[in-house]
């Protein structure tokens, strides 16, 4: 199944400024993360973020933050999005594809997956723009995922299937992130 723009909505999980870091590849994350962000904005597809405990893990990180809107940011302290009931609300009320970045891999995107994809959703987590202390830690998580059902994909997969053609007006712009 190819990713809609039209039906999906890009979920960006805790890509916070104390816990970026920590992440393996935190550079390529951001970098990662950057492009899908752009492209959703390219392509009007709605995007929310989450932002576990902020006041000990700090804000979303300049680079991703600094390109969100009011009202996109949600602080939690659930692990999963889909516990927290105001993510909850956006996510059942939103599109129905659900694309996926940020951190952990192996803790808040992993449970956040698990439960959409327990509610009925179709999970696509973008491997590339995802990211765990340890690269086992994501390895085995991108494994679990895969075996429950999520759409493990990259950033410029994403991309492409959101432009679906090269004759789209939004085409040159977007095939530029990626080069």
């Amino acid at each position: 199944m190819l990713i809609e723009h039209a039906g999906s909505q890009l979920v960006l999980i805790d890509v916070q400024e104390k816990l970026l870091p920590a992440m393996a590849d935190p550079g390529g994350v951001t970098r990662q993360i950057a492009i899908l962000l752009a492209a959703a904005r390219a392509m009007k597809v709605p995007v929310i973020a989450s932002e576990q405990y902020p006041a000990g893990l700090g804000r979303t990180v300049q680079e991703i933050g600094g390109q969100l809107q009011p009202g996109e940011i949600v602080e939690k302290t659930e692990f999963s999005c889909y516990a927290n009931p105001k993510l909850r609300l956006r996510l059942d009320t939103g599109p129905t594809q659900l694309v996926l970045a940020g951190v952990e891999a192996h803790v808040c995107v992993l449970q956040t997956a698990l439960d959409l994809l327990d509610a009925g959703r179709r999970v696509f987590i973008v491997a590339d723009a995802t990211s765990s202390r340890r690269a086992e830690s994501k390895s085995i998580a991108l494994q679990r995922l895969a075996a429950a059902g999520a759409v493990i994909v990259t950033a410029e997969m994403v991309l492409f299937e959101w432009l679906r053609q090269s004759d789209r007006p939004e085409f040159k712009t977007l095939s530029r992130l990626i080069r």
